[in-house]
């Protein structure tokens, strides 16, 4: 399908449009009949009216079919004609639309209701005759007319009829159009520095508005160092930067050169991309075992930041790095970027519904992610508000149809991180447990068995032999079970085998469900510590009715299993197919200049890569804005198009769109360089800012949305940053980069409380047993859909199940809560004032210390002088008080009701990674001096100062 695009010209006007006051009287010349249906009734009717009355002749709603004026006049089951010319109070179709009648609305749908105006379109209609031109005088009477709406979008081989003479306004449409690099504007005094800024200045001279003067030196490097590491500077960091006697200029540049040397930066910036891709490391649903080896995708993306790797060679390894060199580990790991969203396939799920899921769920993170389009909308019809078509989204997602899951085999890379492999030690533990536990009940069966030959008389040669046969076999799961199947499939009379589970209580039937399925979650977690990846390939869709343990890449892969047909889906029903459709993509940027010489292959492989070569076109405008956008955004808290994941109408439209597409089209010119593009934003004036103004009412009158970039806009520290920096400031954080998850302390009621997966109970969450392995940065935390730190939850960390755009910001009761009277937070206080007393000899010289930790400066005469009070009235406070150490359970038991007989059982969970469990310092090590300054430690967490970067 080819879209073309026709412009429609002032000088054309056929009629002018109606002007109608608020009652609906026309004052103007109405558009005759032919002139108003084609250009507002015919459009009309199809967006509203004939998904229900028209596109599917077999499912007519009320048997009422409104595609023709034949139709329409023949009316519904109950006969009476849709219209009555001449007279738009007597039809029906208008007192439908004008909801008059409590019993007669459409469209039925709220949200889908008809505007004033649309009505008057059809009231003026009718009043004039409703005539029905032929599809070629609509089609001139479309070349003719002026438009108010601007660009009409024609298709060839449409869906629907709606869909070949439908019109969009010209704004909405800006992301498809080629990128334009406008000449810098000059300042006042023509100079243009940094081109960021000749955009920026010339708004601010707009608005008439002085911008805020530069940020100081040490606010600046604060600032800079969390946006590009997400932690914060040192005290001998900030006093380098400080009194570093080159210009401001100069000692700036080479502040943000080191930092982005730093490998903490990639650590900062995967954080935000993992946001978008919706990073877990578990499947989520009622499936919420643990992916294994996910955390290799974590890696590669901290790596590819790091390495500084061309954004445009970054999108095709996701999104084909399998198909680019099936050789390369770090190919095949990149790949899981389409296995990051939330899904599952158990017996309880119809085997093609998961199918489609993925396949729905994979079309539109790639919209979203690398287009900023979210594409879903059109799954069920031709998109209501942007011109993507149902075609183009089943094209875009026949490209996926030979894309199947598996974790396949990819040697570790050098320079993956492998410590911590050693806690694999814990999940063999639980194995063992589990497969104790199903011997144990194994043999209660053999028992029973004999026990029931012998009762019925019966030879059990047979089964002997079976049984031996069995034993061998090595796994334990379902070995009972084996034995009868087998006994069935040796001819023996159903009559002649042994019941299933004999003598089994309700509590045997429990545990033997728990254990057998926590054999099966384990498998995922042992997989962490294997060379696999959470990965894809291309071959026919495998017959596959649960998943019960990791899967492995076939060897057959195109030889047994399904070759899917892409389709239309009606209403996305994987049930429903309609018309075949080929791979392919977006048609709309061709329709507007991009070239349309990207062939998409049917085979096999080849058609992600030839996706991803599409979207990573340098002539693709929308790959560049999309990303451009989002590093604007995680620098100044604002996309300068302020929905990075919705270039669509209903996104926000930019706000400085000829500064949008400079810095596209520098960043395709400089190598897709992010490194390069960081550099650019953050030398410029508008980055480096006082966050204060000098007329802060005055701002806010000329700028209340705060777009002009006057002043830089304070952010708060985002989760993970928070507990990173209580972490940097006590000094415990381990600055190790990659490898696999580890389990911070977590509120104990949150970690023993009970959670379904796998039809069974998870373990309980087990902290890792390590202070150095707990308390690495929070990037390599355990994230378990099912189970979210309250920790991070309260302070905004997304929901991983949807793609986060960006973040939200709220200031809610909880958060006090969390930081004030944490376990997690009082353990960082008690550590941070352990750490100043250890390294200082007088009081003020730990408040000092502590400041500069904690606030990168010194205090004040008068601050030092209330914090040194506020540690003595603490420490007389402690000396009468006793604190006890954390204790940790070794156990924990579990309620529960057996599927098989409906009786309640319990049973008892050993927490074995509390055998070897090192605690953090606790409040009965130091004494009652160290737990007073735990106090003002605590009060400086909690302080403004230190929760937002200014």
């Amino acid at each position: 399908m080819r879209f073309q695009i026709q412009r429609v010209r002032f000088g054309q006007l056929i009629a002018v449009a109606a002007i109608t006051c608020l009652n609906g009287v026309s004052f103007a010349q109405v558009p005759d009949a032919d002139t108003l249906f084609a250009t507002k009734v015919r459009p009309l009717l199809a967006q509203k009216c004939f998904s229900c009355h028209g596109d599917d002749p077999e499912k007519l709603e009320g048997e009422l079919d409104l595609t023709s004026m034949d139709k329409m006049m023949a009316g519904g089951k109950f006969g009476d004609p849709a219209i009555t010319p001449g007279n738009a109070a007597d039809s029906l179709l208008y007192q439908a639309v004008t909801w008059e009648d409590p019993d007669l609305q459409m469209p039925k749908k709220e949200n889908d209701r008809l505007t004033d105006e649309q009505t008057w379109w059809i009231r003026d209609w009718i009043d004039q005759g409703a005539s029905w031109p032929a599809d070629d005088v609509i089609a001139a009477i479309l070349e003719s007319v002026e438009d108010a709406e601007g660009v009409l979008v024609q298709t060839s081989g449409g869906l629907s009829e709606d869909w070949d003479q439908r019109r969009y306004k010209p704004e909405d449409l800006w992301a498809y159009q080629p990128l334009q690099k406008s000449a810098v504007p000059k300042t006042q005094d023509g100079q243009s520095s940094n081109p960021i800024d000749g955009f920026i200045t010339r708004r601010l001279q707009e608005l008439d508005v002085e911008p805020a003067p530069p940020a100081d030196r040490r606010t600046l490097i604060r600032r800079a160092t969390y946006d590009l590491t997400g932690l914060p500077p040192s005290p001998e960091e900030v006093d380098a930067f400080v009194n570093d006697k080159a210009s401001d200029d100069d000692a700036f540049e080479k502040l943000i050169d080191q930092l982005l040397a730093s490998p903490h930066y990639g650590e900062k910036w995967g954080q935000h991309w993992l946001d978008v891709v919706r990073y877990a490391d578990s499947s989520g649903f009622a499936n919420d075992f643990v992916r294994g080896n996910a955390w290799r995708y974590r890696d590669y993306v901290i790596r590819s930041f790091n390495e500084d790797k061309p954004y445009d060679q970054f999108v095709r390894e996701q999104i084909a790095g399998d198909e680019i060199d099936p050789n390369d580990p770090e190919k095949i790991v990149a790949a899981g970027f389409l296995r990051m969203g939330p899904w599952e396939l158990t017996s309880m799920e119809v085997p093609k519904v998961a199918r489609q899921k993925f396949l729905d769920d994979v079309t539109d993170i790639v919209g979203q992610t690398f287009l900023s389009h979210p594409v879903q909308c059109a799954r069920c019809h031709d998109h209501k508000f942007d011109p993507i078509p149902t075609r183009d989204y089943y094209s875009l997602q026949a490209v996926f149809a030979t894309t199947q899951l598996a974790e396949r085999a990819a040697p570790f890379l050098d320079e993956e991180n492998r410590s911590g492999f050693e806690e694999r030690k814990y999940v063999q533990d639980q194995v063992k447990h589990h497969e104790s536990i199903l011997q144990g009940l194994y043999e209660k069966s053999i028992r029973g068995a004999r026990k029931w030959y012998r009762e019925n008389n019966l030879d059990d040669a047979q089964f002997e032999q079976i049984v031996k046969k069995v034993e061998k076999q090595g796994s334990i799961t379902n070995r009972y079970e084996r034995v009868r199947s087998q006994l069935r499939s040796g001819g023996v009379a159903e009559d002649q085998i042994p019941p299933r589970h004999v003598d089994f209580t309700p509590r045997d039937y429990g545990l033997e469900r728990v254990s057998r399925k926590g054999l099966q979650r384990l498998k995922w977690e042992l997989d962490s510590y294997k060379p696999f990846a959470y990965s894809v390939y291309n071959g026919l869709t495998p017959e596959r009715k649960a998943v019960n343990s990791p899967i492995r890449m076939p060897k057959n892969r195109m030889q047994e299993g399904l070759l899917e047909q892409p389709a239309i889906l009606s209403g996305g029903d994987p049930f429903s197919p309609g018309e075949e459709v080929s791979p392919g993509h977006l048609t709309m940027l061709s329709a507007l200049g991009m070239p349309d010489d990207t062939t998409i292959p049917e085979d096999f492989d080849g058609r992600r890569s030839a996706l991803a070569n599409w979207i990573a076109r340098p002539d693709n405008p929308i790959t560049s804005r999309s990303m451009v956008n989002r590093i604007w955004q995680w620098h100044f808290g604002t996309a300068i198009a302020g929905n990075p994941n919705n270039f669509g109408a209903m996104g926000k439209k930019p706000t400085h769109p000829e500064l949008l597409d400079w810095l596209a089209s520098t960043f395709v010119e400089e190598g897709w360089s992010i490194k390069k593009m960081h550099r650019r934003i953050m030398l410029s004036q508008a980055y480096r800012r006082s966050s204060e103004h000098a007329h802060p009412e005055l701002l806010a009158e000329r700028d209340p949305d705060g777009m002009s970039y006057a002043v830089f806009k304070p952010r708060r520290l985002s989760s993970e940053e928070y507990r990173d920096s209580m972490l940097f400031a006590s000094g415990e954080l381990n600055p190790t980069l990659g490898g696999v998850p580890v389990r911070p302390e977590m509120n104990m009621e949150v970690a023993l409380q009970p959670r379904q997966v796998m039809g069974t109970y998870a373990a309980p969450w087990q902290p890792s047993p390590l202070p150095e392995h707990r308390h690495r940065r929070t990037i390599y935390a355990l994230k378990l859909r099912g189970l979210p730190d309250p920790f991070m939850e309260v302070f905004n960390s997304p929901n991983p199940d949807n793609s986060c755009e960006a973040r939200e910001i709220s200031t809610i009761t909880p958060q006090v809560f969390g930081l004030l009277n944490s376990q997690q937070s009082y353990s960082r206080a008690l550590a941070f004032a352990h750490r100043a007393i250890s390294n200082t000899t007088t009081k003020n010289e730990a408040i000092d210390y502590i400041f500069r930790l904690a606030l990168g400066r010194e205090p004040d005469a008068k601050e030092r002088k209330q914090c040194v009070k506020h540690w003595k009235e603490m420490s007389k406070r402690h000396k009468s008080i006793d604190l006890p150490n954390q204790t940790y359970p070794s156990e924990v038991t579990r309620e529960a009701v057996d599927e098989n007989t409906g009786v309640a059982f319990s049973f008892t969970e050993h927490m074995n990674v509390y055998e070897d469990f090192v605690p953090d310092l606790q409040p009965g090590d130091v004494d009652e001096v160290t737990r007073g300054l735990a106090e003002v430690c605590l009060v400086l967490f909690n302080s403004n100062e230190f929760a937002y970067v200014y």
